[in-house]
């Protein structure tokens, strides 16, 4: 024991001593290992950090309030709900009945004596420097102490009188606005002092002001119904205080009064699930990872962190060869005087075990020390404040553990290498010729065909992705281990070459102990890197294809459904400042009730309208029926398949492409006939003579009419709705005119001109423009007009039709930076060792007159060797695991394209096309670019002339 420790201790104070003396090589490696564990450990704090306790989460939600009570909107019926008060639902099943809907009195559902807090939010358009912002309007008294924790008072103080507001930081950033400022809302004069700042711990990116209650919403809404728009919906909660807090059992005796709560007890101690009667309810479990499903990740999280390990002792495995090369002579005379083997062993590993301990404690130092540097950031990205700054010792000692794991291993090979030398071979500098495994290649080509087995089980028979995975990764484990047979493959091209590739051929065949290594890291990045750019390919050329305009090239189109439109005319001006307009189409919408109503009612004084279609031109399939039920089930799959293939009124139709309105149904003129490329001179005309044009055969009547009903009572439409009557209204039958042949509308169905509208006694408002360009907008102009349309502060909806746009260039550009730097690094490690190894028979090449260029090339062509040899098999390997997925992906396709036809629901002759695209720009700048530019870099650092010593006597 005493022999073994002592022998150890000398081992490491060695291996200590070298890796001072070489620092460039030390810090090489020492960042290799340190930089995954300062990522790992940084990505531990932060998500331990922002991982909320019970306690802290309740604070934020009802700060010291007890429970917060909220209107299930059930009518008051009792509900059952989950223990975070997120979930509920009605305790009776309601199938064939109506769904209770409607409000009930909350406060009659709070104990007597409690604390009451009231919190009300609702949306208004603020005033600011740069025009006007949606914002969220809350009336809390954050001043409260029940309130406190909800708020976090940044900057001045909470309002103290009715015309005083305090604002989050992020309203104040987006607005312009500090402290002191004044503002207002549209269509309500009454102005507001900021008189603090404060944030919400869990929503930093939220714009919301804050008032006292009854200062705000009350006001507003008044003003707003007077200038003829519905008034914001409010939503209203109660924060209890009441001594002794609200029990489970509590909770549940609330719901039965249609009233949810949320309970400080219950949160920090949730019932068991058995105690929930919620999740007793069929198709209501509590719906949480399964330990398969854990399992899976689990399973996951090790792969990706072993081949992550495998990578690292790839890439830093010729580096502590390269140690152990140089410090041979010194290993040669741990031998000469009494060292045995185990002791040259102990000495390699290590410097692997005092790079792996500091590469650990660098990491978790560094991570420690980034991650509180950069805790705003991370806060601000992530849109929350930390609760604590968690730190997990055994969590940060296992990751740290890796490191030293991973300096290990990378230093075992050289380990046993150096061993194996002989006293007189490292003392004299001699290398030996030891002729490599012939195990391992047979090894690494029954992994490769069990992997292709195995991927190619999964993807064309099991169709499961995690197969696929599963068998790549095991090829890839297999193309590893034949590296070594591979290189000696390659050095049979050396024949044809010149003089300083074939020599840097032949050297890296020859000494395949530090060449396949490097090789196999270069592999295992550049095939990953293969296998995401084919996928990624494959799914565009897919994307490509199925891509279905939803407007003609180049034209754009905005609406606005708010308000009554009152934006709109500012919205057509900045799209025709902005945008190199060609023909410009305003179009309007039929609006019911107040002119300020939204499409979809929401007022009692709001309505809505519908395109009535005939029930002779209703799909079989869909057409409602008397008692309910589903339509299609009357039919036979032969049936079925006839209706979608041969009854127009089931085939695809004009309503098709991006949502317009309501019925499809615009007003408009001629110009967006133009703008939308229907060139038929008998539409325009019947236009222009006063009918409905219709792009949809199933909205005209037998007469030739279209009908649109007026529907003002909403109650009653959607109570005659779920009784399957015809809802109530004023119906208005228009002349129409129905377009010839099968011309795409984009959407819409049917147009005609405000006079004919104002004639059928429709009420029009602006809804919003189509324009065509004489060329697509540049950035900067669209740029220029996201900034005037963000002034007027409404939900403006911009489309404009550019094509099929790929979204994922970025990425691949970014992975083959990605391999080019693993491939460079790997490549460059690997030249250095070449380099150690072969400075006799550079040292003799300059003694017979080589001219110094010799030196710089060999080094160049000896990392391009190392990179072109790594590129070549990684482009290889990684084209099984993207093949793999796209034909599960194919055969998952073809199932339900099958299962369509079978029962029906398709008429398509053609099964689905799933391409496999392999993207050979990617590749070509792999294989051409990257060992180029490694060649190239390797020979601008190489000096070209060494210094000039006899060569020792071998």
């Amino acid at each position: 024991m005493k022999t073994w420790f002592h022998s150890w201790r000398a081992a490491i104070r060695i291996a200590r001593r070298d890796a001072w003396r070489s620092k460039g090589r030390s810090s090489l490696v020492l960042a290799m290992i340190a930089l995954p564990i300062l990522g790992v450990s940084a990505l531990d704090l932060t998500y331990r950090s922002s991982e909320l306790s019970p306690a802290e989460r309740v604070e934020r939600t009802i700060g010291a309030a007890d429970a917060r009570f909220r209107d299930a909107q059930v009518g008051g019926v009792p509900i059952f709900q989950d223990p975070t008060g997120d979930i509920h639902t009605p305790v009776k099943e309601y199938e064939n009945e109506p769904w209770p809907s409607g409000a009930t009195d909350v406060t009659k559902a709070i104990p007597a004596g409690s604390t009451v807090l009231t919190d009300s939010n609702a949306s208004a358009k603020l005033t600011t420097t740069h025009g006007l912002l949606m914002t969220e309007v809350r009336e809390l008294k954050a001043s409260d102490p029940v309130a406190r924790g909800i708020m976090t008072l940044l900057d001045g103080r909470f309002p103290e009188k009715n015309d005083e507001v305090m604002a989050t930081s992020h309203f104040l950033e987006s607005s312009g606005l500090s402290v002191g400022s004044t503002l207002s809302a549209r269509n309500f004069d009454r102005p507001y002092r900021i008189v603090g700042s404060y944030e919400l711990p869990d929503a930093l990116g939220t714009d919301q002001v804050n008032a006292l209650p009854g200062a705000f919403l009350a006001p507003y809404a008044k003003a707003v119904e007077k200038a003829g728009l519905p008034a914001p919906d409010t939503s209203l909660s109660y924060l209890v205080r009441k001594a002794g807090g609200f029990t489970w059992n509590t909770v549940k005796e609330i719901n039965t009064k249609g009233v949810a709560v949320v309970s400080r007890a219950v949160m920090i101690d949730p019932p068991a699930d058995s105690e929930v009667p919620l999740y007793q309810k069929d198709g209501w479990g509590n719906y949480q990872s399964s330990p398969a499903a854990g399992a899976a990740e689990l399973a996951s999280l090790a792969t990706v962190v072993g081949l992550a390990m495998l990578e690292i002792c790839l890439l830093a495995g010729p580096a502590f060869a390269v140690g152990a090369r140089r410090s041979r002579r010194q290993l040669g005379l741990v031998g000469a005087n009494g060292g045995a083997r185990s002791h040259i062993r102990a000495i390699v590993l290590s410097g692997g075990l005092v790079i792996g301990i500091a590469a650990a404690v660098t990491g978790t130092v560094l991570a420690l020390i980034l991650t509180l540097l950069l805790q705003p950031v991370l806060e601000s990205t992530m849109g929350q404040r930390f609760g604590a700054f968690d730190i997990r010792p055994l969590e940060l000692l296992g990751i740290a553990l890796l490191a030293v794991l991973t300096g290990l291993l990378a230093a075992i090979v050289p380990a046993v290498t150096a061993s194996r030398q002989t006293v007189l071979a490292s003392l004299t500098g001699r290398r030996g010729i030891r002729r490599s495994s012939r195990v391992l290649p047979l090894i690494g080509l029954a992994a490769l065909l069990l992997g292709g087995a195995v991927a190619l089980f999964g993807s064309t028979v099991s169709e499961q992705v995690t197969l696929v995975a599963a068998g790549s990764a095991l090829a890839e484990l297999g193309v590893v281990a034949m590296t070594p047979a591979l290189v000696g493959l390659f050095g049979r091209t050396g024949r044809w070459l010149p003089l300083s590739p074939r020599l840097a051929l032949r050297d890296a065949v020859r000494n395949r102990g530090r060449t396949a290594p490097a090789v196999a890291a270069v592999l295992a990045a550049v095939a990953g890197t293969v296998a995401v750019s084919t996928y990624m390919a494959s799914r565009e050329a897919q994307n490509r294809a199925e891509y279905e305009a939803t407007l003609p090239y180049g034209v754009a189109a905005a609406f606005v459904q708010e308000e009554g439109g009152r934006d709109v005319p500012a919205v057509r001006e900045a799209i025709q400042r902005q945008f190199p307009v060609d023909v410009r189409a305003d179009v309007e919408r039929v609006s019911v009730g107040k002119p300020g109503c939204p499409p979809w009612g929401g007022d009692p004084a709001c309505g809505r309208y519908e395109v009535i279609v005939p029930r002779a031109n209703e799909c079989p399939l869909y057409a409602s029926l008397p008692g309910g039920g589903d339509p299609s089930e009357k039919y036979t799959p032969e049936q079925r398949r006839k209706l979608v293939t041969e009854d127009w009124r089931c085939m695809d139709s004009a309503s098709s492409g991006m949502y317009v309105s309501d019925g499809g149904l615009v007003v408009g003129d001629a110009k967006l006939l133009q703008v939308l490329g229907v060139d038929d001179p008998a539409t325009v005309k019947a236009l222009a003579d006063g009918k409905i044009v219709s792009f949809n055969r199933a909205l005209v009547q037998k007469n030739g009419t279209i009908a649109i009903k007026q529907i003002t009572d909403i109650a009653a439409a959607d109570k005659a709705s779920e009784e399957n009557r015809p809802a109530p209204g004023k119906v208005s039958s228009l002349p129409a005119y129905l377009v010839p042949g099968d011309q795409k509308s984009y959407g819409l169905q049917a147009l005609m001109t405000p006079a004919t509208a104002k004639a059928a006694g429709l009420s029009t408002v602006p809804m919003g423009v189509y324009v065509s360009t004489d060329r697509l907008p540049d950035s900067e102009q669209r740029q220029k007009l996201d900034g005037d349309l963000a002034k007027l502060g409404s939900n403006v909806e911009l489309h404009l039709e550019e094509g099929f746009v790929n979204d994922n260039g970025i990425v691949l550009l970014s992975l083959a930076i990605f391999a080019g730097l693993v491939t460079i690094g790997a490549a460059g490690i690997a030249t250095g060792l070449a380099q150690a190894d072969a400075e006799a028979d550079l040292k003799t090449l300059a003694a017979v007159g080589a001219p110094p260029r010799v030196r710089r090339t060999l080094s160049g062509f000896q990392c391009g060797v190392v990179a072109a040899m790594g590129v070549i098999l990684g482009s290889a390997a990684g084209l099984l695991p993207a093949v793999g997925l796209r034909l599960t992906e194919e055969r998952n396709q073809i199932r339900m394209y099958e299962q369509n036809v079978a029962e029906g629901w398709s008429g398509e002759l053609t099964p689905p096309h799933v391409p496999i695209v392999v993207p050979w720009e990617t590749l070509a700048g792999l294989l051409v670019a990257v060992p180029l530019g490694a060649a190239l870099l390797a020979a601008l650092v190489t000096r070209s002339r060494g210094a000039l010593a006899r060569r020792a006597a071998t």
